[in-house]
């Protein structure tokens, strides 16, 4: 395809240009002086090229793209300007709340004619949008995944193994650290490898005035993710292959109990507080997403794969939660073709591989395990690591129901409002008649 081959080559000269800026050897020489120079008049050809033969394909069309705000928008912005140029259409890029973009894409469905073409889908709404076909069959309009894309970030965005999403930014939760801290308990980042080190790093920074491990609170959303990695490594589940909900049970109450016993180190936040405090080395460790803090080589903390047994010699579990954004047509655009076409452009690998400049997290193995890049952003390495094991919530059209359910009742019991006897057994009934909907 003529549009792709050219945004192909405009974005790898870009990228060409921005890796040679940040590249591990820092030299400088005639020949990367030369490679930047080439590397620019391929840019300005290619867009040269573009503007004679990208008039033929959206010529005076406008494209609505809803997104989540931040610094997905911000990797979207970086991609749309190429694709106008290539294409003659414009896109107009519409910046909103996680919970705003939910209920906007959700009451626009309905429309014979929708407000929006393309739009980033949190993985916990697939089953809701393919169900009441909020979104299009994307491999009717001749997108598929290929083998550089991490399975497990697409592995539960099909139907009858038609694609309906495409996998766009690896939200996957990871454990952050402070370095200090956790060196000053005895451990380094290779030595943490069981929830049982995570105990005993926040244990003895507690012991010395500091926050051993900082929990997440600010909602039932922030509350039952923050948890959730514990609960995984105890081998529990949010409910079982039928989807019947699973939370009233000894697996369930034990992991409950240490993450109390966790947060008991520590305090409770919301997330911009839980980052800086980490950082400023008044926290040890914290459960974080990767697009909340960027850690460098001189960065007073880090982060690690969330540790995926529960004692040294215990069982291996998937712990990190899985939280990829998607993109997805939506069924009632009216430009379903090009809307695809934008889908395609985003996600193609050179469009991923300048993403990371813009603060992107792309679920392309060509790009997390690309050697400047790791240069640059080593922590890519335990992202990829983490998107490889990462577990899926459940996939239900009541997710955001359940959730905000089991979350609320979580927090009680946490704050000591509730006994977790009761708590648990509310949350299963209630949980339980929800699933009956």
């Amino acid at each position: 395809m003529k549009l792709k081959k050219l945004f192909s080559v405009g974005l790898a000269a870009a990228m060409t240009i921005s890796l040679a800026a940040c590249g591990s050897s820092g030299s400088g020489s005639k020949a990367d002086s030369s490679a930047a120079s080439s590397a620019a008049a391929s840019s300005a050809a290619a867009s040269s090229a573009a503007s004679e033969a990208g008039s033929t394909d959206g010529e005076g069309v406008k494209l609505t793209l809803a997104a989540r705000g931040g610094t997905y928008s911000e990797v979207l912005k970086a991609a749309i300007p190429a694709f106008e140029e290539e294409t003659g259409c414009t896109v107009e890029l519409l910046e909103l709340e996680g919970d705003d973009l939910h209920s906007k894409l959700a009451l626009d469905a309905p429309n014979k004619e929708g407000a929006y073409d393309l739009a980033m889908v949190d993985g916990s709404w697939v089953a809701e949008f393919t169900e009441n076909n909020i979104v299009a069959n994307l491999s009717e309009l001749g997108y598929s995944y290929d083998d550089d894309l991490i399975p497990a970030t697409y592995e539960t965005l099909t139907v009858d193994g038609d694609a309906y999403f495409a996998p766009f930014f690896g939200n996957v939760t990871v454990m952050m650290y402070n370095k200090e801290l956790v060196e000053a308990a005895g451990y380094k980042a290779e030595d943490i490898t069981s929830w049982e080190d995570i105990m005993a790093i926040a244990q003895k920074t507690n012991e010395a005035g500091k926050n051993g491990f900082v929990t997440r609170g600010g909602g039932a959303d922030p509350v039952l993710t923050d948890f959730l990695p514990v609960l995984f490594a105890h081998g529990g589940t949010l409910a079982d292959e039928n989807n019947q909900p699973t939370v009233d049970n000894d697996v369930f109450k034990e992991a409950l109990q240490q993450y109390i016993d966790l947060a008991n180190l520590g305090q409770t936040m919301e997330k911009d507080d839980m980052v800086a405090n980490v950082e400023n080395g008044d926290g040890a460790l914290a459960t974080i997403w990767p697009g909340w803090y960027a850690p460098e080589a001189d960065s007073a903390a880090d982060y690690i794969v969330a540790p995926t047994r529960l004692t040294k010699d215990g069982e291996e579990q998937n712990t990190s939660v899985l939280g990829v954004w998607e993109l997805a047509v939506m069924n009632n655009s009216t430009h379903k073709e090009l809307a695809e076409k934008l889908l395609e452009s985003i996600m193609d690998p050179e469009v991923q591989m300048a993403s990371v400049e813009a603060g992107g997290v792309p679920c392309r193995v060509s790009v997390l395990e690309d050697a400047d890049v790791l240069a640059a952003h080593p922590q890519y390495e335990i992202i990829e690591k983490a998107l490889e094991s990462g577990a899926s919530r459940p996939v239900i059209t009541q997710w955001n129901e359940f959730c905000e359910t089991l979350g609320t009742e979580l927090d009680n019991i946490i704050k000591g409002t509730e006994s977790m006897d009761d708590g648990l057994a509310n949350a299963q009934s209630d949980l339980e008649m929800i699933m009956m909907d």
